[in-house]
């Protein structure tokens, strides 16, 4: 057995220390420092078959090594292949995290109930019971998924060489424990070593996993920094309980695109997949309101048509208020700084209140000219025509600027029945012969000037 040796962590960054300390330098909070046992047995966490075992690799040139397209295992959801970039990539280990009761092990037990290859989904969470009554209202018939309620990796290893499944689900790896590291489960150290005993099997045995993780109050997901390393990809999986709509992003992602994105539905049966979320972020409302803008953008290679709300009213106190929800409120005080200055319109003394309609955020300033539209529109009191909407840059001399993927934008417009779409000037469209008329505006003088005469 190998000496005992301890080491100071704090609980909420996993930043090591030699000694403890009152305060951790890392993330600033005071009293998270604790002292744990790390102690490992010489000896193997976990036994594999000698079907499963890879003969060990040998260093290849560059030249040698296949490029062959790696094989992705199909998830049977559309949304959750796409941000993976495909699929589940085999060996890989996957780190799903998001808020408590946001649908995480909902999606997962979803997704493991429609494969149709074998899963095993390990809880330990909820019990048998739990989860065959989540199971009944999802997929009750399914013939390739095995639930295990376990917390010891050791006895989970131990069902995994029976099983031999090939995709295995943790819900969640805070719950999970190890033999060789004497220390509570959820801490620092455990996390770590049963992370560990993970990879090395998802690498051996080629099988995919997917762990579920929680998150601290700051939105972060819990446990060491270390962890997210460790993994191949992380998810975040995120949106406001009063929505129905959840938004699953990638963080992290070794075999595709961190950019993409994918949006699901909370309903009784489970979560239903959004294929089409320009339809469910634009209101259906047939009545034309002022404040409101729609923008044309871009998540990863899927284009989007958001619905952006502004409402500007006279200042009650002395400070005019400015809040953004779903938007950056550092970039809307530039857009009217720069309406103040360059476009001479009076604002400083009034209340800006602007809200992406969906509970979405966007980052993309291609929105920039949709959020000048719709705050000018509450302004004057005049809402912008039906069958209108925006995809520019706005710059800090009041030009506007080009953006990519306009013709994929011009595209989503034409689609959704749109008959209107403002861009740069300076943008260079390759499409021809569309019903929907392009408007290239070069300043915010050109854009008043047609929609608020």
């Amino acid at each position: 057995m190998a000496k005992t040796k301890t080491a100071f962590f704090c609980q909420n960054c996993g930043t090591q220390y030699a000694k403890w300390i009152g305060q951790c330098t890392s993330c600033k909070q005071w009293n998270t420092i604790v002292e744990e046992v790390v102690q490992k047995e010489e000896k193997k966490s976990w036994k594999i078959t000698s079907s499963t075992l890879q003969k060990a690799t040998k260093p290849l040139r560059v030249k040698e090594i296949s490029s062959d397209k790696e094989i992705r295992l199909n998830t049977q959801d559309i949304e959750f292949n796409r941000v993976l970039g495909g699929g589940l990539v085999p060996g890989s280990l996957t780190l799903l995290g998001g808020e408590p009761g946001i649908g995480k092990s909902t999606l997962l037990l979803q997704i493991a109930l429609k494969l149709s290859y074998k899963t095993l989904y390990v809880s330990g969470e909820e019990s048998q019971k739990q989860i065959k009554m989540r199971a009944e209202r999802i997929f009750p018939n399914s013939e390739n998924c095995f639930i295990l309620t376990e917390t010891k990796t050791q006895n989970i290893f131990q069902q995994i060489v029976a099983l031999e499944p090939d995709l295995v689900v943790i819900d969640s790896i805070q719950t999970l424990h190890s033999d060789y590291i004497e220390s509570a489960a959820g801490s620092i150290s455990q996390i770590k070593e049963c992370t560990a005993e993970l990879i090395k099997f998802a690498k051996e045995s080629n099988t995919p996993v997917i762990l579920v993780g929680h998150i601290t109050k700051d939105g972060t997901i819990a446990g060491p920094k270390i962890l997210e390393h460790m993994v191949d990809t992380v998810l975040q999986f995120e949106g406001d309980q009063n929505y129905v709509y959840r938004i699953l992003r990638s963080l992290k992602n070794r075999f595709g695109s961190t950019a993409e994105l994918g949006i699901y539905e909370m309903q009784g049966s489970g979560l239903r997949e959004v294929n089409n979320p320009s339809e469910v972020l634009i209101s259906k409302n047939n009545e034309n309101l002022s404040g409101t803008a729609i923008a044309a953008t871009v998540e990863g290679i899927r284009p989007l048509l958001i619905e952006i709300q502004a409402l500007v009213s006279t200042a009650v106190y002395g400070t005019p208020q400015r809040s953004a929800t779903g938007f950056n409120a550092k970039r809307l005080n530039m857009l009217l700084a720069v309406l103040e200055k360059r476009a001479g319109f009076k604002l400083a003394a009034k209340d800006v209140f602007l809200n992406i309609t969906g509970g979405i955020s966007v980052d993309d300033p291609a929105i920039d000219l949709a959020v000048i539209a719709s705050i000018l529109s509450s302004n004057f009191d005049t809402p912008i025509p039906k069958g209108v909407c925006f995809a520019a840059e706005v710059g800090l001399s009041g030009e506007i600027r080009p953006v990519q993927r306009t013709d994929q934008r011009i595209l989503e417009a034409e689609k959704l029945g749109f008959t209107s779409i403002y861009v740069s000037k300076s943008n260079k469209i390759g499409l021809k012969n569309t019903e929907i008329q392009v408007r290239l505006v070069s300043k915010i003088e050109d854009v008043v000037s047609t929609l608020f005469k």
